[in-house]
């Protein structure tokens, strides 16, 4: 370990490479983003632009997160722990955390305890749903198989899938208003599979409408 002395005489402890891994959390959401690994310069840069510099180990080159994205990572405190050879790095992320256009690198799951609340579960149904109905209609629109109902709304355009879009919202209004809750469910899913349908031929990534959807907490 190599002692280094920051601001405040805070001491921290690289290791032999130099290097101190910081793990990334989002301010608002306490999420965490990402692990990467900073140097002293990546620390002080970090510190003075109170934007996130790491140090690339493969590329061996200091790096700012965002500088090709414009995804920047706006720190608003940095943490150290017990052993003083780790950071937690609270920012405020200006878009996606991760490179393939997630929020968080950390969006696969390996193991989930049956005791354990799961926040991207609802009733027992994964969330991971809607990504799943993401891929199905991007392959539909990509081979257009026969009798594929995807393929064929694609195929008539903006306007029969907006068309669509329409007729479904005014259904769950009228599900809404009868007050039954299994149509009003059922009519719900119906409009959100045709939205996904709409966002979809828009190009619109799921990501980029979780991104507006956190603004609206403000």
């Amino acid at each position: 370990m190599n002692e280094y002395t920051v601001l405040n005489d805070v001491k921290l402890n690289f290791d032999e490479k130099g290097l101190i891994p910081a793990v990334v959390q989002d301010s608002n959401t306490k999420d965490v983003l990402m692990v990467a690994y900073m140097n002293r310069e990546a620390l002080e840069k970090t510190i003075s632009t109170k934007k996130a510099w790491f140090y690339s180990r493969k590329r061996q080159k200091l790096w700012q997160k965002g500088e090709t994205s414009g995804n920047f990572l706006i720190v608003n405190q940095i943490l150290y722990d017990c052993d003083e050879d780790t950071l937690l790095l609270k920012v405020e992320p200006k878009g996606p955390a991760c490179h393939t256009g997630n929020d968080s690198c950390f969006y696969r799951k390996l193991f989930s305890s049956n005791n354990q609340e799961d926040k991207s579960s609802i009733d027992g149904q994964n969330i991971d749903i809607i990504y799943e109905l993401i891929d199905v209609i991007d392959s539909r629109f990509k081979e257009a198989p026969e009798g594929s109902y995807v393929a064929k709304l694609y195929k008539g355009g903006r306007e029969r899938i907006l068309k669509k879009v329409g007729e479904e919202a005014a259904e769950v209004i009228i599900a809404s208003m009868s007050q039954k809750k299994s149509d009003t469910i059922y009519e719900i899913a119906d409009l959100i599979f045709h939205l996904l349908i709409s966002m979809r031929y828009d190009k619109i990534s799921m990501e980029e409408i979780m991104i507006e959807l956190k603004r609206r907490r403000k």
